[in-house]
């Protein structure tokens, strides 16, 4: 079994390379998830192709429900710790359990990540002075445009919507498969093993969306390898994150 360490800013680095050592030990449950997500991503820009005011909405919606897909590669992760090797079988048997737990966490993302579509595509379509339907339309009217407004209030809502959701999941995911934890005692648990450590949780928030986007930048083909890293990452985010809020509730 891997031991906690204590939570530093280094650690999220120290997660990237068990996440990567996860993958490399066991590849066909992680980049079957890549894959299929590369895939829901390609119908995304296929559907949206000429509204991306819409597309940068459900893209972006996107990160807050891929939470709840990775759960499979925890159990992937978790299986490593005690020496065994799982394949899709088990992550299947996962997913056909019905957990109560996980079926009302996903719906609640996916009410979130609904929200966040609806709120983005309104701003974007009542803000922007043209038309924005193709990425180069949002690349040079809302990235580039040189004075100040729609794009700030673009990120600073989508933080403010990401942030209490990052903070509910990062955590209580990985909890939800390790135990059997209601759904309300895991997210108190998630917010007490972020408020425990504040810098190093949000520079793991960071680095996922750099990961992620990355991978979406690269023809979206990157998010096969990108998905699975970040998700088998995030099971020894959980440990020591959980780990070091019990250390600091001991202190």
């Amino acid at each position: 079994m891997v031991p906690t360490q204590p939570v530093t800013l280094q650690s999220p680095l120290r997660w990237l390379a068990l996440g990567w050592a996860d993958l490399r030990r066991n590849p066909v449950p992680g980049l079957a998830h890549g894959l299929l997500l590369a895939a829901f991503g390609g119908l995304l820009l296929l559907a949206a192709r000429d509204r991306f005011w819409l597309l940068a909405g459900a893209f972006s919606g996107f990160l807050i429900v891929a939470p709840v897909l990775a759960t499979g590669l925890y159990t992937v992760s978790r299986a490593h710790q005690s020496g065994r090797r799982v394949g899709l079988a088990e992550v299947l048997a996962l997913w056909r359990s019905g957990d109560g737990r996980l079926v009302r966490f996903g719906l609640l993302l996916g009410l979130a990540g609904t929200g966040w579509v609806l709120t983005s595509a309104g701003l974007i379509t009542l803000w922007s002075p043209v038309p924005i339907q193709k990425p180069l339309d949002f690349l040079h009217h809302v990235v580039l445009e040189p004075r100040l407004g729609l794009f700030e209030a673009w990120l600073l809502l989508g933080g403010l919507l990401a942030a209490p959701v990052y903070a509910s999941t990062v955590v209580a995911l990985p909890l939800l498969v390790d135990t059997p934890m209601p759904v309300g005692q895991a997210v108190a648990q998630s917010w007490r093993a972020v408020a425990s450590s504040p810098g190093p949780a949000a520079l793991w928030a960071v680095m996922i969306v750099m990961l992620i986007v990355l991978g979406m930048l690269m023809a979206l083909l990157g998010l096969v390898v990108a998905i699975p890293l970040v998700g088998h990452a995030s099971w020894h985010a959980y440990r020591d994150l959980q780990a070091g809020a019990g250390r600091r509730v001991d202190s």
